[in-house]
């Protein structure tokens, strides 16, 4: 090989070299600029309310049952006041079933049954139903809190 070879391939090399270090550099610069407008945005958002409004006193007839099915509650009214409690099944949250003609819940996965007042009657349920806080608002709405569960029997009157 000739000089002016020797020559032609190390400058190749370095236009090859200098063109990968510039990719990188450009490369690394736009993973910095992407993290900097993903660093904008948080990573973790609130979660969704917990409470839903369920309407007035005037609604819920003595004896009258209303299920919120977005919600997976139902709210019962008794003479001496309102009671909300779960639909979600305490075995493995599957979804139970208002059967009105029994008395009772059903949970259509595992076959647990409840009483109305969320008591397991039949396994594989380990425990009963949660209840959950109703208030009233100056307005005169109901709301029904899911993130605060209350003691059975606890009830609200209207």
């Amino acid at each position: 090989m000739d000089s002016e070879e020797k020559k032609s391939d190390s400058g190749d090399r370095r236009d090859f070299v200098g063109k990968c270090a510039a990719g990188a550099f450009v490369g690394a610069v736009g993973l910095a600029a992407a993290g900097s407008l993903c660093g904008l945005k948080p990573s973790v958002l609130p979660d969704p309310s917990e409470q839903f409004k369920i309407g007035s006193g005037q609604d819920f007839p003595v004896g009258s049952v209303k299920v919120f099915e977005k919600e997976n509650v139902a709210v019962f009214s008794e003479p001496d006041g309102l009671y909300a409690i779960s639909l979600v099944c305490t075995h493995l949250g599957c979804i139970v079933s208002l059967n009105a003609k029994e008395g009772q819940f059903d949970c259509p996965c595992h076959g647990s049954r409840f009483t109305l007042k969320g008591k397991v009657t039949r396994a594989p349920a380990p425990k009963p139903l949660p209840w959950f806080k109703i208030t009233a608002q100056p307005s005169g709405a109901l709301m029904v809190d899911k993130g605060i569960s209350v003691e059975s029997g606890t009830k609200v009157v209207v």
